[in-house]
């Protein structure tokens, strides 16, 4: 990029990752000052990524240097990019790194798939960035089907096409906001994966309801939630939903639990028994 034209694309890129940031999300400390702008603050985001906030504030500015690729990794880390966004970065600041990636990461890595085991009381699964389920932990087979097991399911294909175990819940209409949100992103950051493509398709024909959350364009962020499930099994089930993210690969790890001591973290935990028997996580 010719002249002054990276340092203004460079700083609108930023500002426009740090606005889309919520604090909540990243575990950030409110003060009492109000925020006179959505996301994160400037001071905010320099923390996280370990450098000065006037290096920051020039960048942003469009005024600093060209950054290197150790503060390009810092800032990648601390605005939560994707990979293919972090690449986007290193490319604007003409910076060497990493190569866009062709399609999302289906691999998992063993550190994740080994946490699953380490969960006691907790239903966990991994989804990629096209909601397919790439690895799960038994109790996650007890509660939400046996598919997720096989390595073939897809939370979007369930959600919309009624593919797989569904189950009567209070997140429904939630849940059908978060995935649309979900993929949109994918799309923007795997434009050449056909498996998403193929995906797209399938949800655009068979689901009027896909289609109209799709023109809505919904955004959500992955954070906590509460939600009512009625299980053939154990029947009526108050469950926590809590996502981390994986941003290497673009992945998240859903975490499912009943409140310590609550009638659904008893009911889990018999799911969890009946279901260890059967050994290796799903996806593994």
């Amino acid at each position: 990029m010719a002249g002054q034209e990276w340092r203004r694309e460079l700083a609108r890129f930023l500002r426009g990752r740090r606005e889309a940031l919520s604090p909540r999300t990243l575990g950030v400390v409110e003060t009492e000052a109000p925020r006179r702008t959505p996301g994160l603050r400037r001071e905010e985001v320099a923390e996280l990524a370990h450098m000065s906030v006037d290096y920051y504030t020039r960048l942003e500015q469009a005024r600093g240097p060209r950054p290197s690729p150790r503060i390009l990794d810092g800032l990648a880390r601390a605005l939560r990019l994707a990979p293919a966004e972090r690449s986007h970065l290193f490319r604007l600041a003409g910076a060497t790194g990493p190569p866009p990636a062709d399609g999302a990461v289906r691999r998992v890595r063993p550190h994740v798939a080994a946490m699953l085991e380490r969960l006691p009381g907790t239903a966990a699964i991994v989804t990629d960035a096209v909601y397919d389920v790439v690895a799960c932990n038994p109790p996650a087979a007890a509660l939400l089907g046996d598919d997720l097991r096989d390595g073939g399911a897809n939370l979007a294909r369930r959600r919309f096409l009624g593919r797989g175990r569904l189950y009567e819940s209070s997140g429904a209409e939630e849940f059908a906001h978060i995935v649309v949100a979900r993929l949109r992103m994918a799309a923007g950051r795997y434009p050449h994966d056909a498996r998403l493509a193929g995906l797209l398709g399938e949800l655009r024909a068979g689901s009027e309801e896909f289609r109209q959350v799709w023109e809505a364009r919904p955004v959500h962020a992955p954070g906590h939630r509460v939600k009512t499930v009625e299980h053939p099994v154990a029947g009526r089930l108050r469950l926590n939903c809590d996502v981390l993210l994986v941003p290497e690969d673009d992945q998240q790890v859903v975490l499912i639990t009943g409140d310590p001591g609550s009638p659904s973290a008893r009911a889990l935990d018999d799911l969890a028994n009946r279901r260890a028997r059967y050994g290796s996580p799903c996806g593994a």
